[in-house]
């Protein structure tokens, strides 16, 4: 993207799964840039709960974190409503409203996991897609090509 500063176009590479999450759970970016030689991520969150899980996703593309600073703040007024606030880490689809839903088409070779990783950066959140799904899912190992899956808390997610 920045030709003028390969650094921060690395940083973001490298902090981009965390970046994702963090528009897709809510969290509005206000700054993301390069300071003091680090990546600089700045935001409010409309939840403790859904600031606590960025920084868990932040420490998942590096546990150490000594590139990047982030400024994640708490402000109420952006959670929807009152039932979806602070439930964008376990849900079982009955806390959703369809605006945080987005539909994927399953193509040749994919899994719960790998879609999961990439609407959210973890493929372990894998049971979020089956739980917003048992409509049409028995088995998490079993989808089948075609299948159009919901997938909770990936409203801004454009993939």
């Amino acid at each position: 993207m920045s030709q003028q500063d390969p650094k921060l176009d690395q940083l973001k590479l490298k902090y981009q799964s965390a970046i994702n999450y963090m528009k897709q759970v809510g969290i509005r970016l206000t700054h993301v840039h390069m300071e003091n030689g680090k990546l600089f991520i700045q935001g409010d969150a409309p939840s403790e709960q859904v600031k606590n899980q960025a920084w868990d996703q932040i420490k998942l593309a590096d546990p150490n974190y000594a590139d990047l600073t982030a400024d994640i703040r708490v402000d109420p007024s952006l959670a929807k409503s009152g039932q979806n606030a602070g439930h964008a880490g376990g849900a079982h689809g009955d806390g959703q409203s369809m605006n945080d839903m987005q539909v994927y088409d399953v193509k040749p070779g994919d899994t719960l996991s790998k879609i999961a990783r990439q609407f959210y950066g973890d493929s372990n959140q894998y049971m979020r897609i089956f739980d917003a799904n048992r409509d049409q899912l028995q088995d998490p190992n079993k989808i089948q090509i075609g299948q159009k899956l919901k997938i909770p808390g990936a409203g801004a997610a454009a993939r």
